[in-house]
C-alpha cells in the first residue's frame, strides 16, 4: 500500500498548461465516484485551485502509481497531452511533506495567504461525503490541516499576509504611477477572490467599483458592501463606460473576455488605455486581447514579480514554519506505522477482499444481461477461491504464534504481500520537484 500524490502548480507549470489541466467541481465529483475504475486507486482526494491541480491517493500497487493517477488527471480534465516534464509524484513520507507545505502556503504563490487551507479542507470535505476516503487519507488530510493552523497560530507568517487578489492591486497601482485615486475598476467575478479584490482596490483609493456576474444578484450583494455598482455580465462594457482596469476571477470553462467585444469597448475610449488583470484559472480573457492598441493584459503568472518581496519578507518565517511541518511529517509517519501493524491475517484478508471486489466488479462490465442470480454465484465464487488461496498462509501464521518463528512469518507476509500501511523512503529526499523539469 502506497500513500502518493501527482500534480502540477505555478513553480512547475505556466498558465496555459494549468488551464487545460484545471479540474472542474463537477468533474471532481464524478471522478471520485468512479475510483474503483482504476484498480490500483483505494482512496482520492482532489485539490484544484487557480494555481494547483493534485490529486492524493492510497494505492494497492505501487508499480505503476504514477501512470494510474496520470490516467486519473488525463480523465478528469479530457486532456491528455505530454505534460511529464511539469508533473511532480511523491510517494509516502515526501507525499505527506508536500500537503503539509500545502496547507501552510509554503508552496503557495504568495506565501502566507489563507485561502489555501480553506480549499485544502473543502478537498477533503468532498471527498468525504464522496466516499471516497478511509483510513489513511482521514489521517493524513486531518493532519494536515492540523498543522495548517499550527503553522498560522505558532508563526507570523500570516502577518499583514498578501494575496493573489492584493497583488494583482499591486501590480494595477504600478501601472498607473502609484495611485488608483482617479480610476474605476470592473471586477467579473462575485466569489471570495472577486470580493477580496474589491476590498484591496477601496484600500488603495479606487474611485468607483462595477460588478459583473453571471447571476446579478450576487453582483448586487458584492456591490452593496463597497458602495459600488452591479452590472449584467453580458453587457459589462455597456454599463461601465469609465474603467481604467478590469480585473477577472470566475470559475467559467471558457474566455468571457474576447476581443470582438474589447475592440468595439476601446474605440469608444478615444485612445485612453485599458489594463486586464485576470487571475483565473482557466484564463477569462482571450490572449487575443493584448493584441488590440491600447490594451494591456497580465495573467496569474505576471504576479510573481510582485510578490517577490513578499516572499523575501516571509523567509525567516517561513525556516519557523518548516521545522513545524519537520515535526508534524514525524509524528504521522510514527502514527501510520503504529496503524501498520495491525494483525496481519486481517491486513491480508482486507487486501484480498479488495482485489476480489475490484475484479468481480470488472468482469461485471464486460458481461452482459447478467441477472441477479448469477451475480450472487459469481461474488460465492470469488469468495471461495480467496477463501481457499489463504486458508494455507493463514494457518501457517496461525501455527506460529507464541514461537519463535512467529516474526519471521509475520514479516515474510509482509513483504510478500505488500502489507505495510507506509513504507519508509530510504535516503535523503531529492530535489523537491524531482518529476518536473524546472
Amino acid at each position: 500500500m502506497q500513500l502518493a500524490v501527482l500534480g502540477l502548480n505555478q513553480k512547475t507549470a505556466p498558465v496555459d498548461i494549468r488551464e487545460k489541466f484545471s479540474i472542474s467541481q463537477e468533474s471532481v465529483v464524478d471522478g471520485l465516484h468512479h475510483i474503483d475504475d482504476y484498480g490500483a486507486m483505494l482512496e482520492a482526494v482532489i485539490l484544484s485551485t487557480c494555481n494547483r491541480s493534485e490529486i492524493y491517493a492510497v494505492l494497492d500497487d505501487d508499480d505503476d502509481g504514477k501512470e494510474v493517477l496520470k490516467q486519473f488527471l488525463f480523465d478528469l480534465t479530457g486532456n491528455k497531452d505530454d505534460i511529464d516534464r511539469y508533473l511532480y509524484y511523491y510517494h509516502d513520507c515526501d507525499c505527506i511533506e508536500h500537503l503539509f507545505q500545502v496547507a501552510a502556503s509554503l508552496d503557495s504563490l504568495v506565501v502566507g495567504e489563507g485561502q489555501i487551507l480553506s480549499q485544502v479542507k473543502k478537498a477533503y470535505a468532498v471527498a468525504r461525503e464522496n466516499s471516497a476516503t478511509s483510513t489513511v487519507l482521514n489521517t493524513l488530510f486531518h493532519h494536515a490541516i492540523t498543522t495548517g493552523k499550527r503553522v498560522r497560530t505558532e508563526t507570523h507568517i500570516a502577518y499583514n499576509a498578501v494575496s493573489v487578489s492584493y497583488a494583482a492591486v499591486k501590480l494595477a497601482q504600478t501601472v498607473f504611477n502609484g495611485s488608483l485615486a482617479n480610476s474605476s475598476a470592473l471586477i467579473y467575478g462575485a466569489g471570495e477572490t472577486a470580493e477580496l479584490t474589491a476590498k484591496n482596490l477601496l484600500g488603495k483609493g479606487i474611485k468607483k467599483i462595477y460588478i459583473a456576474n453571471r447571476h446579478i444578484e450576487k453582483a448586487r450583494l458584492l456591490a452593496e458592501k463597497f458602495d459600488g455598482k452591479a452590472v449584467p455580465f453580458d453587457k459589462a462594457f455597456t454599463n461601465a463606460e469609465g474603467i481604467d482596469i478590469v480585473v477577472t476571477s470566475t470559475g467559467a470553462p471558457h474566455y468571457v473576455v474576447k476581443p470582438w467585444e474589447t475592440q468595439q469597448f476601446m474605440a469608444r475610449r478615444q485612445g485612453r488605455p485599458l489594463v486586464f488583470i485576470d487571475i483565473a484559472v482557466p484564463r477569462d480573457v482571450d490572449p487575443d486581447v493584448a493584441n488590440i492598441k491600447g490594451v494591456l493584459l497580465y495573467n496569474i503568472d505576471d504576479l510573481k514579480a510582485v510578490v517577490e518581496d513578499n516572499i523575501k519578507r516571509r523567509g525567516e518565517e517561513a525556516k519557523v514554519a518548516e521545522k513545524i511541518i519537520a515535526e508534524e511529517v514525524n509524528e504521522l509517519v510514527e502514527r501510520f506505522r503504529y496503524l501498520s501493524f495491525r494483525p496481519v491475517m486481517v491486513l491480508l484478508t482486507d487486501k484480498a477482499d479488495r482485489i476480489r471486489r475490484r475484479e468481480v466488479k470488472r468482469a461485471m462490465n464486460k458481461l452482459e444481461n447478467v441477472t441477479p442470480a448469477q451475480e450472487r454465484v459469481l461474488e460465492n465464487m470469488s469468495k471461495m477461491i480467496v477463501r481457499k488461496l489463504l486458508r494455507e498462509p493463514m494457518t501457517k501464521l496461525n501455527s506460529s504464534a507464541g514461537t519463535a518463528q512467529e516474526e519471521f512469518y509475520i514479516e515474510a507476509m509482509k513483504k510478500l504481500f505488500k502489507l505495510d500501511m507506509l513504507k519508509e523512503n530510504k535516503g535523503e529526499k531529492q530535489n523537491h520537484y524531482r518529476y518536473a523539469q524546472q
